[in-house]
């Protein structure tokens, strides 16, 4: 079944966040917002980049251990000769583990790549609804249009400052502060893992090029991603499969994504 969508019209902002004109969005940012489709893509991605964990089949059983028989007045279990220590068997000290994790076990959620393009889409309508944005925790002044779209020269900031003054203009630096302000030392053991602490996403600069400069200027924002629009994914759109992050698009990066997802929009 072909959709009948309806294309909108948002304003483009300056760096200075004065609206500067009008344009029409391409029908991807009407999409009907499926959250299934979003959270199969997003664990599909997820999953891929998972490293397969396993046991050397080997493990526990490098002995000569058997089990002494019957009307001994002890247990059954293998036992190296000589000594009697038992060994080998699951519930012994140094023995196999019962059952150890397997790197050819299935971990990575496979999905269709039709899926996959209506799943990005889906995710791309989400950034052009408030309720969805302001459902993730994000903040925002109340009078924002939604989707962001700023013109191409935003791009060309050099250092976080700058990004973070374009920020407070806009009416979106109340999110860098929510970001900075959860940031929280995780529990438990991944604290000596590399894990240390737990950091809420912020928002999202969707670009139309690399080598920016705005890559290097926003990195040091607590929260601030910045993607290329051709890599632009549901992994970055949807964190933790919840649709609607904070996104700020340039307006030739609107133009790279109607070209490369505009094809057959069907449900």
């Amino acid at each position: 079944m072909y959709l009948e969508l309806v294309q909108k019209i948002t304003d483009v902002l300056d760096k200075e966040g004065n609206k500067v004109k009008e344009i029409q969005l391409p029908l991807i940012f009407s999409y009907p917002i499926r959250k299934d489709l979003i959270r199969r893509a997003f664990l599909s991605s997820f999953t891929k980049s998972l490293q397969p964990k396993g046991r050397d089949p080997m493990a526990g059983k490098r002995t000569s251990a058997e089990s002494f028989g019957i009307n001994l007045g002890l247990a059954r279990v293998p036992r190296v000769k000589n000594s009697g220590e038992a060994a080998l068997a699951p519930n012994t000290v140094g023995g196999r583990a019962a059952f150890p994790p397997s790197p050819e076990e299935r971990i990575v959620e496979e999905i269709n790549e039709k899926e996959k393009r209506l799943a990005i889409i889906s995710a791309i309508s989400a950034t052009a609804d408030s309720n969805f944005v302001r459902a993730r925790g994000h903040r925002f002044k109340e009078s924002l249009k939604f989707p962001i779209v700023v013109s191409d020269e935003i791009a060309d900031f050099k250092t976080a400052s700058e990004v973070e003054e374009f920020f407070k203009k806009l009416g979106i630096y109340e999110d860098i502060i929510r970001v900075k302000e959860g940031i929280k030392i995780r529990a438990g053991k991944g604290k000596m893992r590399g894990r240390r602490y737990k950091k809420p996403v912020g928002p999202l600069i969707v670009v139309h090029n690399y080598n920016l400069p705005i890559f290097k200027a926003a990195r040091n924002l607590a929260g601030v991603d910045v993607v290329c629009a051709k890599d632009l994914s549901v992994i970055h759109l949807a964190p933790g499969t919840h649709p609607g992050r904070l996104t700020v698009y340039t307006e030739s990066s609107i133009k790279i994504l109607s070209d490369r997802l505009s094809k057959r929009l069907v449900i």
